[in-house]
């Protein structure tokens, strides 16, 4: 098989696996432990002031939803750290806007990115409440406390707290924030002021719309939605669209787990302040209508004897997917980084490239080396590949006049050039193994570029300050493609006019499928191109000069 027919195996292998893997995404999604809404007889929502969850039966005591249009606004507290701020409403004790100060958005440069937002069609809040007749949930109208709101030099801390009275409980919702993280703490605390005993059930949930984030491109398919994680059932995808037709299973408890909502590069998880929490808990999703979606997970009762107060809390997670940090906060958060199918090989490229950064201090520079020693890994097959090429390349002469003289008797043309080959030692086949195996390679490195929030806004060099995103210019698909075309140069020509042309047409198609790929991961490939013309000129003349001299 010679260089140029090499090529378009690669790309069709390439973009043959890119559609499986796209169509097992949209025929085959995994599985959430999920459920609808309860529904009463007339097929409308249960209410969950009406309808109190009982150990054991599941979504019983799923929320009330709430429509867009009836969310109401109250006071707010606005929130400011040094890594993010946020606006928490009194009226449900919402977190309705969350700004992360270190990202900027998709929409405009200077912008920072948002990922909770209040904005009609885009709604995205993180909630929380109580199951339980008389108890205040995301629909109840709470009093902040005064405080300070904006974290002071030298300060660690910043606590909101609210506070909600009914006639059967006096509920204090606090929230902490902390010097550079992205957790926040919520304390609630809740005093049965009622003469009977009181259950209640937390429960903490999120509301979002069912678009993608803003900005991203319609060429990279990356997933947004919700995302369930147990010991049992592993990590789950939970697509909306199967939310909504109710391709869902029925809920189910489960001793440990987390619910988070995932979009590209960022997310938002509630976890169990200890890692290790084996209380039962009940995991829901549910469509609410306009577009719009809510999931979440009902906590075990708290049981309060009359006049008894406790004290139940919950961390929130939201921001971005940085891997080295959310993989210590819970079981399984790591795999929110969607590295595809090829995990296996991609987590350790990942790995290596982040130790690379740590070195050179700039990502594209480590893309580059990266390079270099994938290629030094190859290299023992590469050259095995190269040397098979140069001496088809030395044959295409007598190839041709086998041609030539055969006709189109296929059969004894076959045979003469299995002759020919078995006479040179030539494996016709020898070039196409190392790029078959470095398919999965770059397949898996496409992944890591395309998933790793590190290299978001990174920058390289000139006009390469986003490594994330398409070179904005166009210059490195091009230089590519002008790569592209010394390789096939350097490679022998078929024999079939029209094959011929085919394979210079090649590099212009390969090179247009990368004009929508992170730049990241062109530059990869323009230095592996680069690297292997070296490599491949080089073999060229040491067998050009190996056959010189065996003519002298």
């Amino acid at each position: 098989m010679d260089t140029q027919r090499l090529i378009a195996f690669v790309v069709f292998s390439f973009s043959l696996l890119m559609l499986w893997n796209a169509w097992q995404e949209h025929t085959h999604p995994k599985a959430g432990v999920v459920a609808g809404a309860p529904a009463s007889a007339n097929g409308n929502p249960v209410s969950a002031n009406a309808l109190p969850p009982a150990p054991g039966q599941a979504l019983k005591g799923v929320p009330q939803p709430v429509d867009s249009a009836q969310v109401a606004k109250g006071a707010r507290a606005k929130v400011v750290t040094d890594v993010l701020t946020a606006e928490i409403d009194a009226n449900g004790g919402d977190i309705r806007e969350m700004v992360f100060t270190n990202y900027r958005g998709n929409e405009a440069d200077n912008a920072p990115f948002r990922l909770f937002e209040e904005k009609p069609g885009h709604n995205y809040f993180a909630q929380s409440g109580l199951i339980g007749a008389g108890l205040p949930n995301h629909k109840t109208v709470y009093v902040l406390e005064p405080g300070d709101t904006r974290l002071k030099d030298g300060q660690n801390q910043i606590k909101v707290s609210m506070k909600a009275t009914t006639p059967d409980a006096e509920v204090v919702k606090t929230y902490i924030f902390t010097r550079g993280s992205y957790v926040v703490e919520v304390d609630t605390r809740i005093k049965n002021l009622g003469q009977g005993e009181l259950d209640a059930y937390p429960y903490y949930q999120y509301l979002r719309h069912d678009k993608a984030p803003e900005g991203e491109s319609k060429m990279i398919n990356t997933f947004t939605g919700p995302a369930i994680y147990t010991e049992a059932g592993k990590f789950q995808k939970v697509k909306f669209d199967d939310i909504a037709k109710g391709k869902q299973d029925h809920a189910k408890e489960a001793k440990d787990g987390w619910i988070g909502m995932v979009q590209h590069h960022f997310f938002s998880t509630w976890l169990t302040r200890d890692p290790a929490d084996v209380s039962s808990r009940e995991f829901y999703t549910r469509s609410l209508g306009n577009g719009e979606f809510s999931a979440g997970m009902i906590m075990p009762a708290l049981k309060l004897a009359s006049g008894e107060e406790k004290t139940t809390s919950m961390r929130l997670y939201a921001g971005p997917q940085e891997l080295e940090k959310i993989k210590h906060l819970a079981p399984g958060l790591d795999l929110v980084v969607d590295y595809g199918w090829l995990t296996v090989l991609a987590y350790p490229i990942f790995v290596m490239l982040n130790w690379l950064h740590k070195l050179v201090q700039n990502w594209g520079t480590a893309i580059i080396l990266l390079t270099v020693l994938i290629k030094l890994a190859f290299y023992p097959l590469s050259a095995a590949s190269y040397k098979s090429m140069a001496k088809m390349k030395k044959l295409a002469p007598r190839l041709e006049n086998l041609k030539t003289r055969y006709g189109d008797d296929r059969q004894k043309l076959h045979e003469a050039m299995m002759k020919i080959y078995s006479e040179e030692k030539i494996n016709p086949l020898g070039g196409c193994l190392p790029i078959l195996v470095q398919i999965p390679v770059f397949i898996a490195l496409y992944w890591v570029l395309l998933g790793a929030v590190e290299l978001r806004q990174a920058p390289f060099a000139l006009w390469i300050t986003d490594l994330s995103k398409p070179d904005p210019f166009y210059v490195l698909p091009v230089v590519m493609a002008i790569t592209s075309f010394i390789q096939v140069k350097l490679s022998p020509a078929p024999a079939d006019p029209v094959q011929a042309k085919v394979m210079m047409f090649m590099p212009i198609a390969f090179s247009v499928m990368f004009l929508f790929f992170p730049a990241g991961l062109v530059l990869y490939w323009l230095v592996n191109n680069v690297l292997s013309i070296l490599q491949q000129w080089r073999i060229n003349k040491v067998i050009e000069s190996a056959a010189v001299a065996s003519k002298h």
